[in-house]
């Protein structure tokens, strides 16, 4: 079975590798799918959050990264997936991912959404958290990997 994981990494954090690693367990092939959105401004560009991610994933067996733009089910329909995960941080998630996922299940009935709740260890942490942090020179190490470091690192010093 394929699975689609969604999102816009801007960048990839240790909380979206939790639930890469943990929702790879279940499937023979999980696409880690980076979203192109010309409604909303990226930090880093599709082809930089693709190799942070790439990066990031390297090793981890059925783990495919790739980028797509347009509906998410349709992405889905594209590679043979009938499965989008979504990981859940707080209450406040479930509300709107519920919404999508019911959104998405209109759209193309053969889809269906699982959501996986994140280790307790990473409920505070989000792609803008990162981004504050690192934009005012706090240590980001413990969220992201040692790349996504330097290259938050490297955009603000720059």
């Amino acid at each position: 079975m394929t699975a689609v994981y969604p999102g816009s990494f801007d960048p990839v954090t240790y909380g979206h590798l939790d639930i890469i690693r943990r929702a790879s367990v279940f499937t023979d092939r999980l696409i880690v799918a980076v979203l192109t959105n010309s409604a909303k401004s990226s930090f880093f560009s599709v082809e930089e959050r693709l190799d942070m991610l790439s990066a990031a994933t390297d090793g981890m067996e059925g783990v495919v990264v790739r980028s797509f733009s347009g509906l998410t089910v349709d992405f889905c329909r594209s590679v043979g997936s009938n499965l989008i995960v979504r990981g859940l941080r707080a209450v406040t998630d479930f509300e709107s991912e519920f919404q999508m996922a019911l959104t998405n299940r209109e759209l193309a009935g053969e889809v269906d959404t699982i959501f996986i709740s994140t280790s307790t260890k990473y409920l505070f942490l989000s792609s803008s958290i990162v981004r504050e942090i690192a934009l005012y020179g706090g240590d980001v190490s413990a969220m992201v990997t040692p790349g996504v470091a330097e290259r938050l690192t490297r955009r603000f010093k720059g």
